[in-house]
């Protein structure tokens, strides 16, 4: 894993402002030799920046939008891309609930459900960097493999969904209420803050989620990212209701510290062969480094875990002090035992030292 917190680390970003396409390639190599870059590196790094790097992603509505939001990004650093779609496990069974991927006797894949194609591809060289949404991304990535970069987090919280007026933000009013998630974490929390819900799977994009809830008369809600309908251009942060395909349907935000969302949710994540320098340091242009302080330590949390993206956990992290501390507040649910209470904590400590929080949570989870 990069360490982004060294001065050249840091320096080095400045590159991607460079207005590369109107300097002459040796007016460039001098700007480089500047930031301590070795003159063969900063060679490769050119090189790169003068062809299209190849972006690999899923096809879906959401995974396209943010992959055009990384091209944006590196554009405005004169770093061209262009865009690969690529066919993931997920993508192709989508008649499979997510945990019967790795379930069972004969399971289909233990993880990687949304990323082992796009990082096959990354392995044969058909695309330069994957582009993910980096809550769907294994805790333990493979070898070889790195997150190298996020882009600015969105807001983190989750959104229940209804076709009915006065719902509410208010879980406990849901009891005997029939609410569709795909995932084991905002089941399991949904189930605990208000016992007597009826929970069932749904799969699908956003855009088929929410027209599965409208044409289904059986369900009560569904509940999805905020980042994800709000990306997409369907809802908008503090309304009450949005128009889809002509229907009217209610939204209430869950607030993070009441339903905990997903550890990396809302961030969107740039993930690399490890010995792609060149390829690392372009990207380094568009890194936002306190999303990727942030998702450090929640990440680093799930690793010691050793959970995956099905572990019913829900983790976020928040500055304090001008950005000098940071904190992190958890809840972990027994994948046993459905009705035992989920261990709860919160700890604070320097934001240079994003994983430290993670060592400091697991101890309090052994004290408890």
């Amino acid at each position: 894993m990069r360490v982004w917190h060294s001065d050249i680390s840091k320096s080095r970003l400045a590159v991607g402002s460079l207005e590369i396409s109107l300097m002459r390639k040796e007016s460039m190599l001098l700007h480089l030799s500047l930031l301590n870059i070795r003159s063969g590196e900063a060679s490769t790094i050119l090189d790169l920046m003068s062809k299209a790097l190849i972006l690999g992603t899923r096809g879906s509505d959401l995974a396209l939008t943010q992959a055009r939001m990384v091209e944006t990004a590196l554009k405005a650093q004169g770093i061209d891309v262009k865009i690969e779609v690529v066919k993931t496990s997920g993508d192709k069974r989508p008649d499979l609930k997510l945990v019967e991927f790795s379930g069972g006797d004969n399971p289909i894949l233990d993880k990687g459900i949304f990323t082992k194609e796009l990082e096959e591809a990354l392995i044969r060289g058909e695309i330069d960097f994957a582009v993910h949404s980096l809550k769907d991304v294994p805790t333990e990535l493979g070898e070889g493999f790195e997150i190298c970069a996020t882009l600015p987090r969105a807001e983190i919280t989750d959104v229940l969904l209804t076709t009915e007026a006065g719902r509410g933000g208010d879980l406990s009013n849901l009891k005997g209420k029939t609410i569709a998630t795909s995932s084991v974490r905002r089941a399991r929390q949904l189930q605990w803050v208000c016992p007597g819900v009826n929970v069932v799977d749904i799969r699908g994009n956003v855009p088929t989620r929410i027209r599965k809830l409208i044409r289904n008369d059986e369900w009560d809600g569904i509940l999805l990212a905020r980042a994800g309908i709000e990306r997409l251009g369907i809802y908008k942060p503090g309304e009450a209701t949005f128009d889809f395909e002509g229907s009217t349907v209610y939204a209430a935000e869950l607030p993070e510290d009441e339903f905990l969302p997903a550890a990396g949710q809302g961030a969107v994540a740039l993930e690399i062969r490890s010995d792609k320098v060149a390829v690392s340091e372009a990207l380094a242009s568009v890194n936002d480094e306190p999303t990727f302080q942030r998702i450090t330590a929640e990440r680093a949390f799930l690793r010691l875990l050793q959970a995956g993206c099905q572990t019913p956990v829900g983790a976020y992290t928040w500055f304090e002090e001008n950005g000098a501390t940071l904190a992190m507040s958890v809840r972990v649910f027994d994948e046993d035992e459905p009705d035992k209470d989920p261990f709860v904590a919160q700890v604070r400590g320097a934001a240079s030292d994003p994983a430290g929080l993670a060592d400091r949570l697991m101890e309090q989870r052994g004290n408890s």
